[in-house]
């Protein structure tokens, strides 16, 4: 563990986080479900997505860029399928209730879709997983930006499209499994954390205006400046550029909102939510054998590196949330300087921090 770090009582942080949200105009029960899961992220290691997006919460809070209270209205709807307009609620207030939605839709029919225009920034999608997987439910989900373009298209070097991050959550006898990836190189997020940081990107991820590869996160913010890459990179990146219009067309497509209509929607997204119950396809006890079979089998597969054994997607991030509840929730310095600049625009103190 780095020792430059510094931990929060999760109690006091979660009430510290409402505080800002409601004197920044938020309803009671919106600011516990961003508090909630803005830090549910942090827990399990999704760090450029968790606390550290609470300034701009508040801050679209007061500029009237995120709806206070309210409910998504629904546009149209059938039996296991629903398109949500957010009207600009927060992200982690209205992702949860599509989640559960999806739910209830998968109880009837065996499967159940809501495709959410309009929300506010979602921020981590692996913190909505456990709403399905804590009801033995299978969940996948996506989401694009109609107005950003960050990524570019494999062979080009023009950003088009935003880095849209895709997870899957899975029930099993014991823990569920967790997976959320981007389609792209890295996250938006990641580049920024690392030029807080003043450190280069572990690899090559962005390509700049003159076709060259670069780690150097300054380079995303120069005018013109470069574009991520898509997953799978100079020689493989044709595979992440598919699944980056997989992802835009199954989110903006569907839900008849995307860069035609949201190109001034700032960080907005658009989400799918996809729940399938396995008991419709049959016995519940049988799909998790099968699931436990392929972890295990997983697990045991023998290590390329005896000192890092193969774990399961999600394992390490569970084992993160654990240690963190139990020790307090860890923030590195260029994190800790956002949480101030947010304990000052939301006029309320931070709670205090033991180093280490």
């Amino acid at each position: 563990m780095n020792t430059d770090v510094s931990r929060f009582d999760y109690s006091e942080l979660a009430q510290w986080a409402q505080s800002c949200l409601t004197n920044c105009g938020a309803s009671g029960e919106v600011a516990r479900h961003v508090a909630y899961y803005l830090l549910e992220g942090d827990l399990l290691g999704f760090s450029t997505h968790g606390l550290i997006r609470l300034l701009n919460n508040c801050q679209w809070l007061k500029d009237g860029k995120s709806l206070p209270k309210g409910q998504p209205v629904v546009l149209s709807e059938r039996a296991a399928v629903a398109n949500w307009d957010a009207q600009f609620l927060p992200g982690p207030y209205v992702v949860p209730q599509a989640v559960n939605a999806a739910c209830e839709m998968a109880k009837q029919a065996g499967t159940g879709t809501v495709v959410l225009r309009r929300s506010q920034h979602v921020a981590s999608l692996a913190a909505y997983l456990t709403i399905a997987t804590d009801k033995g439910m299978a969940v996948n989900l996506m989401c694009s930006t109609p107005g950003q373009k960050a990524v570019a298209p494999f062979g080009g070097k023009e950003a088009v499209f935003s880095p849209n991050p895709f997870a899957v959550g899975v029930p099993s006898s014991k823990e569920p499994m967790l997976f959320d990836i981007s389609f792209s190189m890295t996250a938006a997020g990641k580049v920024r954390q690392a030029k807080a940081n003043g450190e280069n990107l572990p690899y090559k991820a962005l390509i700049k205006p003159n076709g060259e590869w670069t780690d150097d996160p300054l380079s995303f913010f120069e005018s013109p400046g470069s574009a991520i890459a898509p997953l799978g990179g100079e020689q493989l990146g044709y595979k992440g550029y598919g699944l980056t219009l997989f992802s835009e067309i199954w989110s903006m497509a569907l839900a008849q909102y995307g860069r035609v209509q949201g190109a001034e929607d700032g960080d907005a997204n658009t989400v799918w939510v996809q729940v399938i119950d396995p008991e419709a396809f049959g016995d519940k006890a049988e799909f998790l054998k099968q699931v436990d079979r392929l972890l295990d089998d997983a697990r045991n597969s023998a290590p390329a590196d005896p000192e890092l054994p193969v774990r399961v997607p999600g394992e390490a991030a569970l084992a993160r949330k654990r240690e963190q509840l139990k020790k307090g929730v860890v923030y590195a310095p260029s994190t800790l300087k956002v949480l101030k600049r947010c304990a000052e625009f939301c006029e309320v103190e931070l709670p205090t921090a033991a180093s280490g």
